[in-house]
């Protein structure tokens, strides 16, 4: 249940910073990829963390759900993080050559917003951190 909630909660949020700097709300921030904090880096954090708690630190559970959680974390700063600025720059390309009359490009924008920076996944990392501390803690004590 943690990652879960960890993932929920960090695109809510993910979902107010947006709305809350672009006076307007986009549903598609509800699921959709990159922004503020990392849903990625929340919820394999919070896999990592409850792994942590519930086998320890020298099992081979930890071990597995720490190597997936960098890959992802990895994964979302460096190559999704690039796809997302090559989408940018190809938009802008496709904007400046259909100002130039010419329809060239895909019928809609590329998404842009689909990697993180180390900022965002280090946010998520904390929130998925937290968030298995406090479910687990409320769990062993109920």
């Amino acid at each position: 249940m943690a990652p879960a909630t960890a993932w929920l909660l960090a695109q809510l949020i993910k979902t107010l910073i947006y709305t809350t700097f672009n006076k307007h709300f986009v549903a598609e921030r509800l699921v959709g990829g990159g922004g503020m904090p990392s849903s990625h880096s929340a919820t394999v954090c919070a896999l990592s963390t409850v792994t942590l708690l519930k086998f320890g630190v020298n099992s081979f559970e930890f071990a597995m759900a720490c190597v997936f959680a960098l890959v992802t974390m990895y994964d979302a700063m460096g190559v999704r993080r690039e796809t997302g600025r090559q989408g940018e720059v190809i938009n802008d390309m496709v904007e400046l050559f259909q100002n130039m009359g010419k329809d060239i490009g895909p019928d809609k924008a590329l998404k842009e917003l689909i990697g993180h920076s180390p900022l965002q996944v280090a946010v998520g990392a904390l929130l998925g951190i937290a968030v298995s501390f406090i479910m687990y803690n409320m769990q062993f004590f109920a």
